[in-house]
């Protein structure tokens, strides 16, 4: 971390993705005997990694950053076989009032850290073919929400990202390595302030955990927290235009958002 550099755990959004990687590293550690995590080692965001027994928490910036977690990494515990690209941030806000450097972190850290941590741990996978691979996505990467134009759109990126991946794992034979993507609702963290709806509830980090550790063991492809979103995902498509407007009125999404303050750069 660069000198008078604020820590990557300071804003409420970073804390968020903190526990819950915490959490996810707890829950592996429950199925698995002498695991342990570490503490991040890069910026921005994080993704949780880990071998048959141990399992870390890893923070990147820069591609030659991840070479020096990869390497830390196979020196103290050996190869990754489990990876769980996790935690995202997020700017709450009309599409003209998010700032450039905004959108830019939401992409570069909910998808474009995705596919660098998947890049330098994956060749030991494909050597080996053997391996689990988590996106931790959202359900906003496949139902949009008003003033998160920037998070839905890096959330659909990440969706597509695991799905392509899962195609192409298949094409070249790597049948070993297996992935699963997490797609969850409202989660109470803290990562999106007073977040309410009429329909559905606000979830707590050890059912999303719960969740996606069945997802790991049984090899889910798609894991939606609460389960009846994939129902609602089939609605979407075959339910007419104006039967789905009435589905979104009576759902009433909530949260706390910057609207009209026109970005000026």
């Amino acid at each position: 971390m660069a000198s008078g550099e604020r820590p990557p755990w300071s804003s409420p959004g970073a804390r968020a993705g903190w526990f819950c990687g915490t959490s996810i590293s707890t829950g592996l550690r429950r199925r698995r005997q002498n695991a342990r995590s570490w503490e991040p080692l890069f910026k921005p965001s994080w993704w949780t990694a880990a071998n048959g027994r141990r399992s870390t928490a890893l923070q990147t910036r820069h591609n030659f950053g991840l070479l020096l977690s990869r390497q830390k990494v196979k020196k103290d515990i050996g190869d990754v076989t489990i990876l769980v690209n996790n935690v995202g941030v997020i700017t709450a806000a009309d599409f003209l009032s998010t700032q450039d450097h905004q959108i830019e972190r939401m992409f570069e850290v909910n998808i474009l850290g995705h596919m660098w941590t998947t890049r330098a741990f994956l060749p030991v996978m494909m050597n080996n073919n053997y391996g689990h691979i988590v996106t931790v996505a959202s359900a906003a990467g496949h139902f949009v929400t008003p003033f998160m134009v920037a998070y839905c759109s890096s959330k659909f990126a990440a969706v597509g990202f695991h799905k392509a991946l899962t195609e192409e794992l298949s094409a070249l034979g790597k049948n070993g390595i297996k992935t699963t993507c997490l797609c969850p609702v409202f989660i109470n963290t803290g990562f999106v302030k007073n977040p309410s709806t009429r329909l559905g509830k606000i979830l707590e980090i050890e059912e999303v955990v719960q969740a996606l550790m069945e997802g790991i063991v049984t090899n889910r492809k798609m894991v939606f927290v609460p389960s009846n979103q994939s129902i609602a995902l089939l609605l979407e498509r075959v339910f007419p235009e104006r039967a789905l407007n009435l589905l979104k009125k009576m759902s009433e999404v909530k949260f706390d958002a910057v609207i009209g303050q026109r970005s000026t750069q």
